[in-house]
């Protein structure tokens, strides 16, 4: 009887083995479930890399240079980011039709796959600015009125008051903002594209671009009206100098000749 009850076992032996297993396959999976998840991870940002680098040979290659050190006909690409390319390539921007002073918006031709191939080939020349996430550029939770105090700030010397754009210097011009897409707003604060200054982080945090971004949105949206009227475009002292100066040069020339005409008749009697 003794040898029996020495062979039996304790209640809780089965609940201890089975913790045991439970602690055995946790530690399987925390050793090798994240490693392969960052496998593949490493592995599609290769296969994105390999695969902008053709895009980047075909249709980039030949202003660029071959690895993206720049030519005679365009600037080096190594640490502009990824957030550049979505931007220039996203808008139409790139590839250029011809150079010029200023490459103007045109109909893309990529679609946004082979966008962010081409973007993390770029990226892989050099750290740059990064392509934002939506949580980034959303304007939700944003403050309008604090962005309408920071585009006059920083942006309505070119874009105009409302983002509808203007004339600059040598053939150039702010466009307008109108439509654009709020991601592509935040990539060009980011990486100031052609005549515009970057505002990175450090100078113009996050939330302060979701705000012009929200600002923007804003004025520029249909249940937007402007109770002054005719706004002759939105465009400011561009149009508003262009109105005085025809009209109101016209109104003085007239003033003019009727002066004269009536002298004359007045020194005729």
């Amino acid at each position: 009887m003794k040898k029996l009850s020495a062979r039996r076992r304790h209640p809780l032996a089965a609940v201890v083995v089975l913790l045991f297993a439970l602690a055995a396959t946790g530690g399987l999976y925390a050793a090798f479930a994240p490693a392969s998840k960052a496998q593949a991870d490493e592995t599609a940002q290769s296969l994105a890399i390999e695969e902008g680098k053709k895009l980047y040979t075909v249709g980039c290659a030949s202003c660029h240079g071959t690895g993206g050190q720049g030519s005679s006909d365009g600037p080096s690409l190594v640490g502009v980011g990824s957030a550049a390319v979505d931007f220039q390539v996203g808008t139409g921007r790139m590839p250029a039709q011809q150079p010029g002073a200023q490459v103007p918006k045109k109909k893309v031709i990529y679609d946004q796959k082979q966008i962010d191939q081409l973007a993390a080939y770029v990226a892989s020349l050099g750290a740059g600015p990064i392509t934002p996430t939506e949580n980034q550029y959303s304007p939700d939770g944003a403050d309008i009125g604090k962005g309408g105090e920071l585009f006059r700030t920083n942006c309505a010397q070119c874009h105009n008051f409302t983002g509808e754009g203007g004339a600059l210097t040598h053939g150039k011009s702010a466009p307008s903002l109108e439509g654009v897409d709020p991601k592509h707003i935040y990539e060009a604060m980011q990486t100031g594209p052609q005549n515009m200054p970057s505002f990175p982080d450090s100078s113009m945090p996050e939330q302060q671009k979701k705000d012009i971004i929200a600002y923007v949105k804003a004025v520029n949206g249909d249940e937007t009206v402007s109770p002054g009227g005719l706004s002759l475009g939105g465009l400011g002292p561009v149009s508003e100098g262009l109105f005085a100066w025809i009209f109101g040069l016209g109104a003085l020339i007239a003033v003019a000749v009727w002066v004269a005409a009536h002298t004359a008749k007045a020194k005729k009697s």
